[in-house]
């Protein structure tokens, strides 16, 4: 009998970690492909902090306050990483951060612009190796990881070659928007050659439909990417990447799942169908200014 572990500091940093290194990663490969991009990233006090361009998605911190407790020193190195480079200073925070966190955020005059629920699940293929920070002794007594539906037969999905990136990335785009487009490209010629990095393409009677992505970090896999062109819709798709991920997770001797989502939002929806659970609401907070003399 397996349990989910319950969503403590121990669960976050493991979860707040993972998205760090995978947004890092993205960051690494970037700077390979594109230097003069400027893409790079710093460590802080425990925290990561990126920058992939001004308005890039990538381009903010992830574990502010959660592996120490931050100072106005380390909010002056941050901002300075981001102002000096044109971007706004974005902080993911969890609410398991240290209190002090959210008194210097505001103290500082950072305005909260956005929330996002972290979920996780336990990776079904591996769930008699979880133990990791003595979880399997504190799940006891949590509610039992559930079946996950399976996907419709008609749907399939599959982790794509090196020569179907632009197939990839035009679905994504599609299932995005116009905006997206160019990040969505570059997310797929980033992820193609990333060796802890898979893209996931979901066809609905042989025509690409949705997209994912999944990046394996210290046996956590992040799932991210998650796009259904407007036809492809109610099709179960995103369920069955959702599957195929998990699968593929389970094979990489993965044993905790992580995704985000925004509130409410028919991800979400779709992910609590599959057994993901919210392990936490975090709060981007932002700050636009110039660096302090």
């Amino acid at each position: 009998m397996h349990t989910y572990p319950f969503a403590d500091l121990a669960l976050a940093r493991r979860l707040e970690r993972a998205e760090a290194t995978s947004n890092a990663r993205f960051v690494e490969l970037r700077a390979g492909l594109d230097p003069g991009r400027g893409a790079c990233w710093i460590e802080v006090g425990g925290t990561y902090a990126m920058y992939d361009g001004p308005s890039s998605p990538v381009t903010q911190t992830f574990g502010l306050g959660m592996f120490q407790t931050p100072t106005a020193d380390d909010f002056d190195r941050l901002e300075r990483f981001f102002f000096e480079r044109g971007a706004p200073a974005d902080h993911e925070v969890s609410p398991q951060a240290d209190p002090a966190t959210l008194a210097l955020l505001t103290e500082r005059g950072y305005r909260p612009i956005e929330f996002t629920s972290v979920m996780f699940r336990l990776v079904a293929g591996n769930l008699g190796t979880w133990g990791h920070g003595d979880y399997s002794k504190r799940a006891s007594g949590s509610p039992l990881v559930p079946e996950s539906p399976s996907p419709r037969a008609d749907v399939t999905v599959r982790v794509i070659g090196a020569d179907e990136v632009d197939v990839w990335a035009k679905t994504a785009s599609a299932g995005w928007g116009a905006a997206a487009g160019d990040f969505m490209l570059d997310v797929a010629r980033v992820n193609a050659g990333a060796p802890d990095g898979h893209l996931f393409l979901a066809e609905f009677d042989g025509r690409p439909i949705a997209t994912a992505v999944l990046a394996i970090h210290g046996r956590v896999a992040h799932f991210a990417g998650a796009s259904t062109i407007p036809e492809g819709r109610r099709n179960g798709a995103q369920l069955a990447l959702l599957d195929a991920r998990m699968r593929h997770a389970a094979a990489h001797g993965c044993d905790l799942a992580l995704m985000g989502a925004a509130p409410g939002s028919g991800s979400q929806r779709n992910a609590e169908r599959h057994g993901f659970r919210i392990a936490y609401t975090r709060i981007k907070w932002r700050l636009s200014g110039k660096v302090k003399s």
